[in-house]
Parts: C-alpha cells; structure tokens; sequence
C-alpha cells in the first residue's frame, strides 16, 4: 500500500487491529450466549435478548455516549479499571470495545440460528452416553455450528470496520491513536483536497468488506462439505 499516506496507512492498520481484536475477544462470549438464548429457559431471557440487540437499534452516538458514562475517566467503572492499567476511553481499546459492542448483536444472531438448526436430542443422545452437557457440546453441537460461527465472527469484523458513530463518540478521532478508516475518511472530507485521500479509503473499505463476505462463503461451505463427510 505504497500509494497510501501515512496517516491513511495509520487508520488502515488500526481499522484491521481494532475489527480483529473486537470480533475475536467477544466470540467466546457470543458463543455462550448465543447458546443460552437457543437453549435455555430462565427468568429474565428476554430482557436478556432485547439487552443484546439494542446497539442494532440505538443510534451509534447513544451507544458511544453511554460507553463514555460506563468507562470514562471520570465514571466509577472507568476509574475503578484505571486502577489496573486498564484505560478505554480515547485509546485503541475504547475502539475495540465500542466495535465489539457494535459487532456483537450480528455475531449472536448467526450463532444462535445455528444452534437452533441443530437438533438437541442429538446433545441428549451424547448425555445418554455419559458426556456432560459441556462436552456434549463441543463434541456434537459445536462442530455443527461451525458455520454459522464462522459467520458471525466476518460479520462482526465487518461491522467493526465500518463503525463510525459510537467509536468517535467515545474515543473522538485522534490521528494514530484512535482514528479509524470511517473516521478518517470523515478527517479528510472535512478539509480541502482531501477528496483523493477519502476515495482512496472508501476503496480499501469495500473491498475489505467484499473480501470479508466472500472469505465466509468460502469458509462456511467448506465447512458445511467437510461436516456432510463425517
């Protein structure tokens, strides 16, 4: 990417740091709940699931600002983290935080339809043969959903690299440090002459995302074939 600059070469890098981090710390945690809200049966479940999905609806600035009131330097959580090295607000980090909060609705989502697709007397079939219900799972039902995971995670990188409204709300737009590819794209829109530099990122930022959908559909088939072998 020599005919990048370095400050649009900086938002690139930090753009595939923060999506990466973001998509792949939250999975496990996707994965439980994704499966919890499939399979389980307790009080509260659907406040649970409407918790999940409210960044889908919130608009982005309402999510970013009240990650702000959660992890800003002023809030008691913030400060309380603050304590142990763990900073968020206005650094890299806050970008993967707000991204994965962003991304996780969509992650839960394909996981859980997978689950849901995957009949459970196939886990109570295991149980019957002594595995517990943890390793009913991952021996039965996780190789099946496999991709519908896969899914999920390109789905959420994909949303982590196109997230703008929370991201600059609770991290603003800091060249080097938390501007991101649609924030730098913003940047650039903003002064004169830099229509050529935005341009430059709008192409990076499809054919990222062409490339992420088309790597799913690849991944996902051949899992799909490598399950229909077993």
């Amino acid at each position: 990417m020599s005919w990048l600059g370095p400050e649009e070469w900086q938002a690139v890098a930090l753009s595939l740091k923060v999506s990466i981090w973001a998509s792949l710390v939250t999975l496990p945690f996707g994965i439980f709940t994704a499966y919890a809200l499939a399979r389980w049966q307790f009080p509260g479940k659907q406040l649970i699931n409407g918790l999940v999905h409210l960044p889908l609806i919130l608009p982005p600035v309402v999510t970013g600002y009240l990650l702000l009131l959660t992890f800003g330097p002023q809030a008691g959580l913030g400060g309380f983290l603050q304590q142990f090295g763990m900073s968020f607000a206005f650094r890299w980090t806050g970008a993967a935080l707000a991204a994965a909060i962003m991304g996780f609705p969509l992650m839960v989502r394909a996981i859980r339809l997978s689950i849901e697709a995957v009949d459970p007397k196939l886990e109570q079939a295991a149980a019957t043969l002594g595995a517990n219900p943890f390793w009913a799972f991952v021996t039965v039902t996780l190789p099946l959903i496999l991709p519908g995971i896969l899914a999920g995670v390109i789905l959420a990188f994909a949303k982590a690299m196109g997230e703008f409204g929370a991201t600059i709300t609770f991290v603003s737009n800091i060249p080097g440090q938390t501007q991101t590819l649609p924030s730098a794209i913003y940047a650039f829109l903003q002064v004169p002459g830099g229509e050529s530099a935005a341009l430059r990122l709008v192409g990076i930022s499809v054919a990222v995302a062409m490339g992420a959908l088309i790597l799913s559909e690849v991944l996902a088939r051949r899992a799909a074939r490598r399950l229909g072998g077993l």
